[in-house]
């Protein structure tokens, strides 16, 4: 039951953030759409920045442990590049107010929440670095060339998410990935990156439909 409302109390926060907007949101505003009383609110944060923050953190959490976990699982280095792509952009697609909070509210959330931001960006910017490192790529090249490629793809990300593209973005993983992999492997290495990406792309949604037809054929119990 404490755990229902601590998790009814986040996903208001998430919805609400990304309609209102993170300053007009306020208290009652999250209560009301948790359906909880302002006393269990106050029972798990002491006001909306805390909530607002672990609202972002466990979000956050999430999509980079998927992106990890993908990252890390057998393949080639595009292969598991691109399903770390993939995972970030379905997930942000998937769920258009969480990228609203986590993309754009968070900017006007205050400081420690840009805090936590920026550190979000650091780590995707060493996931990126070890990647360059794993393909060989990445010797010599300056340590910024990793937070640069980051920086990157987030504004490519916040653009959508403020014009509601995110379903589009879906269709750009080979682009990011070419991006990706262009100043580590070059025009050619990044072109090839990105056919490869495509390929494992249909692959992959071929492998999901069949899954998806055959859960639809079992019977129902």
């Amino acid at each position: 039951m404490v755990q229902n409302q601590r998790e009814r109390i986040l996903r208001a926060v998430v919805d609400v953030a990304s309609l209102a907007g993170y300053g007009p949101m306020s208290v009652e505003d999250i209560i009301s759409t948790a359906g909880v009383s302002r006393r269990t609110f106050y029972d798990h944060f002491p006001n909306k920045e805390s909530a607002f923050l672990v609202a972002y953190d466990e979000s956050v959490t999430r999509l980079q442990g998927a992106m990890i976990d993908v990252f890390q699982a057998e393949g080639s280095i595009i292969e598991r590049a691109t399903a770390a792509v993939t995972v970030l952009v379905d997930g942000l697609a998937a769920d258009p107010a969480m990228a609203e909070m986590c993309v754009v509210e968070v900017l006007g959330a205050g400081a420690e929440a840009v805090a936590r931001r920026d550190r979000s960006m650091r780590e995707l910017s060493e996931l990126i670095a070890t990647g360059a490192k794993q393909a060989r790529g990445g010797e010599g090249m300056p340590p910024m060339t990793s937070e640069t490629i980051a920086g990157g793809i987030h504004e490519v990300i916040y653009a959508r998410v403020l014009r509601g593209e995110l379903e589009e973005l879906r269709e750009a993983v080979p682009e990011l990935v070419y991006a990706l992999f262009l100043p580590y492997a070059g025009i050619e290495g990044a072109q090839a990156a990105h056919d490869a990406a495509v390929e494992f792309r249909a692959k992959q949604r071929a492998a999901d439909a069949a899954a998806e037809a055959e859960q639809s054929a079992a019977p129902q119990s």
